[in-house]
């Protein structure tokens, strides 16, 4: 029998990354605080169409704006890790990475009453670290990485990469890998940044993201006979009216093509064990 799922997953950055940067003016500020906005979109039509999905949320949204994550927990989604200040683990030393973790983690138990299941790096930068640290903190899964589209696989420890002979790939570890793309992902699409050194225009038709978002899942089903395929949104992104018309057609449109809806958590169950 063929199992095609399909992951809704939201970032719930609000203004954790604006901060980290340094962009604190109020103008900025206000791209995250519109995250606010975009999760109540969200979260009213999740529930329109009965479907659970996976936030990842930095600890500093949980502490900055604990009704708006308490209510995405009482709907019953999956609270996800994703740093405490959105801080990309391959910029941290093994011990600030680690206590980032161990923040972020007391955030998620304080408002859900128990440990994550999954993690998900700020920026999908993992240090060489960042799977043993995970391991050793009971975390059943990561996404972050790239190597497939639709199939979840084992994330190795100890690969060995020079530049002067062939990469030495590592032993798969316990930690599975729930794979995502920046194809699928709203915000290089969508969001416009303009800052020293770095221009993303973003702001595409949405008309033209829909179609590739759905072509990818029609691959999917016709190339596999089980799998997941992750979509990865940001409120403050996706939550925008346009946005939101789209991702209503992408739910009906999966839903017609056969696509199961899925928590990350439930996904791994279901194909892992």
């Amino acid at each position: 029998m063929s199992t095609h799922l399909v992951c809704l997953t939201f970032d719930f950055d609000a203004v954790s990354p604006w901060i980290l940067r340094g962009e604190t003016t109020p103008t900025s500020l206000s791209r995250g605080e519109f995250g606010l906005v975009g999760a109540e979109r969200v979260l009213a039509l999740l529930e329109r169409r009965g479907i659970r999905a996976t936030w990842f949320v930095p600890g500093h949204t949980i502490d900055t704006f604990p009704e708006a994550c308490a209510r995405v927990h009482a709907a019953g989604h999956e609270i996800g890790h994703h740093g405490y200040l959105h801080e990309p683990p391959a910029t941290l030393t093994r011990a600030e990475e680690a206590a980032v973790l161990d923040r972020g983690l007391e955030c998620i138990r304080r408002l859900t009453g128990r440990a994550p299941s999954g993690y998900r790096s700020p920026s999908w930068d993992l240090s060489e670290h960042t799977v043993e640290l995970l391991l050793e903190r009971g975390f059943r899964y990561d996404s972050s990485l790239m190597g497939h589209d639709h199939q979840p696989y084992r994330c190795r420890v100890g690969d060995v990469v020079t530049r002067d002979g062939p990469m030495r790939l590592g032993a798969p570890s316990d930690l599975w890998e729930l794979p995502i793309s920046w194809s699928l992902d709203d915000h290089p699409h969508f969001e416009y940044v303009r800052r020293a050194g770095t221009f993303q225009p973003g702001l595409s038709w949405a008309g033209g993201v829909l179609e590739n978002w759905l072509d990818d899942f029609r691959y999917f089903a016709r190339t596999a006979e089980r799998g997941v395929l992750t979509y990865t949104m940001h409120p403050q992104v996706i939550g925008r009216g346009h946005r939101m018309l789209m991702l209503e057609r992408l739910v009906d449109g999966l839903a017609d093509l056969g696509a199961r809806f899925a928590r990350m958590d439930e996904a791994l169950e279901e194909l892992a064990g």
